[in-house]
């Protein structure tokens, strides 16, 4: 008996998860030979190279001539937000603070978007949103002072701010691009495309701790873990996101993505053997309990 689209696309959704939530754990492993930017440029490359192949063997890229200069520099933003200003922000927050810690202060981005939609879209701040603002807010402030909310003792401040920008951008990332009508194989190839331009013309400049610029080839030991982290984590998993979408429902889909720091929590602590902090497990509890003030409905 033939699976109906809605349970194709809550499989779909659940592959999206189990990638997802191994971030943390491609990114640290990646990371201690690699800066973020090194890293983001050899996973990116994958990304592109698979959605490329992947809108050519869909016989899509006719289409890629259906666009105009507008569509194109309006993707390019998109692209420059959420396949490379956001990766660069998240990697960079990896290598500063741990895995666990960071990851689900990057999934913070679902009340971003509240926000963002409040002053971008024209949508109303209702007393519900407002809760569920203050409540995950709550839940962040655990993890990052590691529960002494009152003697604020931070772990890692630079790396704690980096992951919390990097869910800003990707909260305006889905902000703008709700609007967007485009082909979704063909604008996650330009996505990655621009994000392929933009990553190289930064390994171009000098770097900070003096090692100089270029592109830095993986040991051995790396290839698995760029290829996985390239073509499954930030490629093909593009392709799961969009089939997820395509069919089935929003509130079950937008609440059932907060399982994914859950199961990275397991993830890290198998695969990376870090500790995870009591204070970590309650304040994603308070950032779950938020959102689901928020996405709560009258049915």
């Amino acid at each position: 008996m033939p699976f109906s689209p809605q349970r194709i696309s809550y499989l779909n959704l659940a592959l999206c998860i189990l990638l997802w939530a191994s971030i943390p754990v491609a990114s640290k492993k990646i990371l201690v030979e690699m800066t973020n930017v090194q890293m983001l440029f050899w996973s990116t490359l994958f990304s592109f190279t698979v959605l490329a192949g992947v809108l050519a063997a869909q016989g899509k890229v006719w289409l890629l001539a259906q666009y105009d200069a507008r569509a194109y520099g309006w993707m390019g933003l998109l692209g420059f937000l959420g396949a490379y200003l956001y990766y660069v922000l998240l990697y960079g927050a990896f290598a500063r603070t741990s895995a666990a810690e960071g990851f689900i202060l990057a999934y913070t981005w679902p009340i971003l978007v509240s926000l963002l939609a409040v002053v971008l879209l024209g949508e109303k701040l209702t007393g519900r949103r407002a809760l569920a603002v203050a409540v995950s807010f709550c839940g962040v402030l655990v993890i990052v002072t590691q529960g002494r909310i009152v003697n604020v003792a931070f772990s890692s401040l630079s790396g704690d701010l980096l992951a919390l920008a990097g869910a800003f951008v990707f909260a305006l990332f889905s902000v703008l691009g709700k609007r967007a009508r485009y082909d979704q194989t063909v604008s996650a190839t330009v996505y990655f495309a621009v994000a392929l331009v933009a990553v190289t013309a930064t390994l171009l400049l000098p770097s900070p701790a003096g090692e100089g610029p270029g592109v830095r080839w993986p040991s051995a030991a790396l290839w698995p873990w760029l290829l996985y982290n390239g073509v499954l984590v930030n490629g093909i998993s593009y392709i799961f996101w969009f089939k997820a979408l395509a069919n089935g429902d929003t509130f079950v889909i937008s609440n059932a993505l907060y399982l994914t720091p859950f199961l990275s929590l397991v993830y890290v602590y198998f695969w990376l053997d870090e500790p995870i902090l009591p204070s970590a497990v309650l304040g994603l509890l308070v950032i779950v309990a938020g959102i689901g003030v928020q996405a709560g409905r009258k049915r």
